[in-house]
């Protein structure tokens, strides 16, 4: 006869969740990838022109505009937060980027620098308020949502922003050696990003404080830092990925990007992370990106109604999330026969 017990010694017990939820993920990570060659097969089947090298390299773009913010908002999840403020972030940096190219007279250099700096400002501020003043960063973040949605379209009176021209502008929204130049950017900064997750004192303390902040206050990790350094770092591939959109549109645009947060945050819960923080994977959520953009594209190349494509993407967040709830309860308990 066997029996279902909570284990509570120290060490060992914290070593069982571990691995358990280490190969939970690993299971995710697997589901994920024969879910995106299903997807494959499918819409190959279905779908004229979805297997072109030109569709696959649409589909590329799309991910790394989703891509490069998931990699922050990852790290995020797993301390126990969150950020919605992604989509007006990106229009806003390719306001910003735009006006001083052009209107500012930065020069594309300088106006790079500025959108980049004004990401790293409006994260950490987000960061501050939830680390200072206990702000809720579900709270904290909406804040951002409205004020920068506002002002990038106040600024620009809901009219694109013209770039002046620029190679250096024309090879950010074009390719190089034959990929798209923003998903070779997601690609670097997936390496880089996991290797601070993985590899790095920081990455640890972030794992630990989604974890459990207290624990990991006690235990010395400084976690009012960390939080203001995981919001800034948001910023900036929020500001990076408006810069990009922008070289891609040769406008900066207010309205741009709508949305791009329940993407991003759906991508990254579908890649495994737990939304109340302690477990998630860079990798999973590289998946989670690529089966959100072929399912993006594929419903696009079907003829399928654009508001119906919403319906099925909020479909698609509710079963994450479901599925994440109930992953994360097997997780949490560690069984003995």
């Amino acid at each position: 006869m066997s029996s279902t017990i909570l284990t509570h010694k120290p060490g060992g017990s914290s070593a069982k969740r571990t691995a358990t939820s280490r190969h939970l993920l690993h299971l995710n990570e697997l589901g994920l990838l024969a879910a995106i060659v299903v997807l494959y097969i499918a819409l190959s089947a279905s779908a004229g022109g979805f297997l072109d090298t030109e569709n696959q390299l649409g589909i590329l773009r799309d991910a790394a505009s989703v891509g490069i913010p998931a990699l922050g908002v990852t790290l995020v999840i797993i301390a126990g937060e969150i950020d919605i403020s992604i989509g007006p972030a990106v229009a806003f940096a390719s306001v910003i980027f735009a006006k001083g190219a052009s209107d500012w007279d930065l020069g594309i250099a300088g106006a790079l620098v500025l959108t980049l700096v004004a990401g790293l400002l409006w994260g950490a501020f987000a960061g501050w308020l939830r680390a200072r003043f206990a702000v809720p960063s579900f709270i904290a973040t909406l804040g951002l949502w409205s004020a920068l949605g506002g002002l990038a379209l106040y600024a620009t009176d809901a009219l694109p922003v013209p770039l002046p021209a620029s190679s250096f502008v024309d090879s950010l929204g074009g390719k190089f050696l034959g990929v798209p130049t923003p998903a070779v950017v997601f690609i670097v900064l997936f390496f880089v990003f996991w290797y601070i997750a993985r590899r790095t004192a920081y990455g640890r303390s972030v794992y630990a404080t989604g974890g459990n902040a207290a624990a990991a206050q006690l235990a010395g990790i400084p976690i009012r830092r960390i939080r203001v350094m995981l919001f800034a770092t948001t910023g900036v591939l929020a500001a990076l990925t408006g810069v990009l959109l922008a070289a891609r549109l040769g406008s900066g645009n207010g309205g741009a990007a709508a949305g791009l947060e329940f993407d991003v945050i759906a991508a990254v819960v579908i890649g495994g992370t737990a939304l109340a923080g302690g477990r998630g994977s860079l990798i999973g959520t590289m998946l989670g990106v690529i089966f959100i953009s072929v399912i993006a594209n594929g419903l696009v190349l079907l003829g399928v109604n654009p508001f119906l494509q919403n319906v099925v993407r909020g479909v698609i967040i509710v079963a994450a999330v479901l599925a994440n709830v109930i992953i994360g309860r097997r997780g949490n308990v560690t069984r003995v026969s």
